[in-house]
């Protein structure tokens, strides 16, 4: 192990300096590139290229403070743009990489950003419009290509790097983070130099992560989890940060990082266990798992194979996961658990400990966290992460955060005596049924998400005699529209019945309709983070519905939309 750097900071911005200073030469960030080459960027190369590009933003005369947009997939350089940012006492404002040229420009406006910076991006010339031309867009070195893009070489070579170290105050505001609108219109929340630092610097100590250990980025750096568990992290923590190419490239760079902590959503964990399964049938694998002797070597060829044998903690957060699936990769000696935080607290709530685990529940709160339920079951948490509120949004502030500095998190749940959380649904997601009863869908959405059949569920009901479930089935979402032959009637109608055989009678499903149509990101289905949008999907199929309640069959076969 080497020498650890104990840090006596205040901020992720003040933890950087610390570290450039400590390991100048020491490898932070490595970054693939399309031909399968490698860049490679020390603490001190990092700091150079920051402070040069603080330099420019400085010579802007914007506002002290003024918000600065970053639109890019994760890169190395979307971490030295943000310290820019900071550096040149300015608020980042993420945006994702996915929105649409509409949203885009909703976001940049709604925020009030002065410039952007401009990375990678798979569809520039599709949302190129959504980017005001009236301010100065700064290219990535892996930007498309665009005259309009001040390249960042030039840059580098025209700005000397700052002299002077900016130390923001801990309540100073950092970024402005939108939510991903999966229950609405997005919102800008407000987070602090000091909330950001609190959450990502007790959840080290929790874990025991050091300069030691390494880290994967995948996930968008526009998501608070991302963020926290990979920007803000490594600045504290000093971990070596390893970037993806594509999703083409996800396996080959998984195995070049070999991550010691890994943060990822359920749909990413659901993926690499059903790659497994793809080579070897599930009950092969439940016989060999049950043998002591044979047992360990099959667990570790698999986690090998998977670019997770080095992995000492692996969380899953963003949405909820399928305790079968928790304890699949326990079986295989992985520590999976489960974080629950939103937005709104840096992602900062309740975390999943590997030696007090509970099938069925979350975890325990978080040092710092105090939690409660309202009288109608909501959670509500108060802590240092809190946000300092919704930009623009002084009445929706008011809402989620009330007078004693709890947070309303919109989440319905559950507390046991040991202080374990489980939650049962969302307050905006119940619907009522035409029998005048009430129904909270995740719950039955996550019962039949553990089933390897399923890829994805939304439940939905409202006015209906009974609920249904719209599901997709495994190995349909990739760009197909064709059905899983493998998946016959007989097998989905043991499913509903084993799913029924759990739920009060109100509850259960009149039918399943297995959907053919993709739904991903890229068409609106589905957040950043891979949740599916309720309402997208109730619009979408809001003619068809009534009619597959009333149907009379267990399950129903949906014809694919047209391309």
């Amino acid at each position: 192990m080497g020498d650890q750097v104990k840090l006596a900071v205040s901020t992720a911005l003040e933890a950087f300096y610390e570290r450039e200073q400590a390991h100048p030469d020491k490898v932070y960030l490595t970054q693939p590139l399309a031909d399968g080459q490698l860049e490679l960027y020390t603490w001190g190369q990092v700091g150079d290229q920051a402070r040069r590009v603080a330099s420019y933003l400085t010579s802007l005369d914007f506002p002290e403070a003024s918000h600065i947009a970053i639109f890019s997939r994760n890169c190395a350089h979307w971490l030295i743009a943000d310290l820019a940012i900071w550096m040149a006492g300015h608020v980042s404002v993420p945006v994702y990489p996915t929105l649409s040229s509409d949203a885009v420009r909703q976001m940049l406006e709604h925020s009030e950003c002065r410039a952007v910076f401009i990375g990678k991006l798979d569809e520039w010339q599709q949302v190129r419009s959504g980017v005001r031309p009236d301010i100065p867009w700064i290219g990535l070195p892996l930007a498309p290509q665009d005259p309009s893009l001040q390249a960042w070489q030039s840059l580098l070579e025209t700005n000397e790097p700052m002299a002077h170290r900016y130390l923001p105050d801990p309540h100073q505001l950092a970024t402005i983070v939108y939510t991903s609108g999966a229950t609405g219109v997005p919102k800008g929340v407000m987070l602090s130099f000091g909330s950001m630092f609190h959450s990502a610097n007790t959840c080290l100590r929790l874990f025991t992560i050091t300069e030691d250990d390494r880290l994967l980025s995948y996930l968008p750096l526009s998501n608070i989890g991302e963020r926290q568990f990979v920007e803000i992290a490594s600045l504290l923590s000093g971990q070596s940060v390893y970037f993806v190419h594509s999703s083409e490239t996800f396996s080959q760079d998984i195995q070049r990082a070999r991550p010691t902590v890994f943060f990822s959503v359920p749909r990413i964990w659901l993926k690499l266990h059903q790659a497994v399964l793809q080579k070897m049938p599930a009950a092969v694998l439940d016989t060999l798992l049950k043998i002591p002797l044979v047992r360990q070597r099959v667990s570790r060829r698999i986690l090998i194979r998977l670019g997770l044998n080095d992995i000492r903690y692996a969380v899953s957060g963003a949405a909820p996961i399928p305790d079968s699936l928790i304890a699949w990769y326990q079986r295989l000696g992985m520590n999976l658990v489960e974080i629950y935080g939103m937005t709104e607290n840096c992602g900062y709530s309740h975390l999943g400990r590997p030696k007090r685990f509970k099938a069925g529940w979350i975890g325990l709160p978080n040092p710092g966290v105090e939690c409660r339920l309202a009288e109608d079951g909501e959670i509500l948490v108060r802590s240092q992460a809190n946000m300092l509120g919704y930009f623009k949004e002084p009445v929706k502030t008011s809402e989620a955060i009330n007078e004693d500095g709890f947070l309303h998190t919109g989440d319905i749940g559950e507390i046991d005596k040991e202080g374990f959380l489980r939650i049962t649904g969302r307050k905006k997601d119940i619907f009522k049924t035409s029998k005048g009863r009430y129904v909270a869908p995740a719950p039955i959405e996550k019962l039949l998400a553990s089933n390897p059949l399923v890829e994805q569920v939304c439940v939905v009901g409202n006015n209906l005699h009974q609920p249904i479930a719209l599901v997709q089935l495994a190995g349909t979402d990739a760009g197909k529209v064709k059905l899983n032959d493998n998946i016959t009637e007989q097998m989905l109608s043991k499913l509903l019945a084993e799913v029924n055989s759990k739920l009060s009678r109100h509850e259960q499903l009149g039918c399943l309709v297995i959907i053919p149509d993709i739904w991903n990101v890229q068409n609106g289905f589905m957040t950043p983070t891979f949740k599916v949008r309720r309402a997208v999907v109730e619009a979408t199929y809001r003619d068809q519905v009534d009619l597959w309640s009333v149907c009379g069959k267990t399950v129903v076969w949906h014809e694919p939309s047209p391309a």
